[in-house]
């Protein structure tokens, strides 16, 4: 019997690219033979970490985002809508403190990552589908309200958040991302029979599944199968 391979996802929710990554691996987590593994980490460390220059101060590359995003949004099915200020939002504002949420939400979690998965999500749909905030506690909370957590969940989660215990698990996955090679995210570290391959960004699953020995249906690999 073939065993089940393990696919690390790190993320962070300030980054559009990680939301198409995100959204693709958890539509294939029950398509492919894998145990997805959400690591939530903080882009910017990263990017500061492997002395990487992030694409959106290179106007070149920032003009030729702004129309890849749409065509992202088309063809993944990723209701990508970028915030009035991009910039603001992904280098001034940032994504610590939500970070952070998403780890305690991950820390109290148990049997499974749903909630995680939600969190996250709404996390992404209020930046980069609604132009809100998600750097004060109010905005945390209208996110995980929207995830189906309670209040009481909530008020737990937010001064757990604050705590050592979660901002050292966010450094440490970080850090993680950093040694497995990272350079920016969606990064998937694929580990199949003792063999780990990192790919980096939302435009390498086709050549990810035929290295981890897995077919590539398109981003909407449900309905693919159904057709077939």
């Amino acid at each position: 019997m073939t065993s089940r391979k393990v696919v690390e996802l790190f993320y962070d929710v300030v980054s559009p690219y990680a939301w198409v990554g995100f959204e693709i691996m958890c539509r294939y987590r029950n398509v492919w033979n894998i145990d997805l593994k959400l690591r939530p980490a903080l882009l910017g460390a990263i990017i500061q970490g492997a002395e990487n220059k992030p694409p959106v101060v290179v106007p070149k590359k920032f003009k030729y985002i702004t129309t890849e995003l749409m065509r992202s949004r088309d063809y993944f099915g990723v209701p990508l809508h970028p915030p009035s200020d991009a910039f603001k939002v992904m280098f001034q504002k940032g994504s610590l403190s939500a970070m952070r949420f998403v780890v305690a939400v991950q820390e109290r979690e148990n049997g499974g990552d749903k909630q995680v998965e939600q969190v996250s999500r709404e996390l992404w749909r209020r930046i980069w589908s609604e132009d809100k905030d998600i750097t004060q506690p109010a905005s945390l909370s209208e996110a995980a309200v929207k995830a189906g957590l309670s209040d009481s969940d909530i008020k737990e989660l937010l001064e757990l958040s604050d705590t050592d215990e979660i901002k050292d698990k966010l450094k440490n996955t970080t850090q993680a991302a950093l040694d497995y090679g990272a350079f920016g995210l969606p990064m998937m570290v694929c580990h199949v029979n003792g063999k780990q391959d990192m790919f980096f960004g939302s435009d390498r699953f086709e050549v990810m599944a035929h290295c981890i020995g897995e077919k590539w249906l398109g981003p909407q690999p449900v309905k693919a199968a159904a057709s077939m």
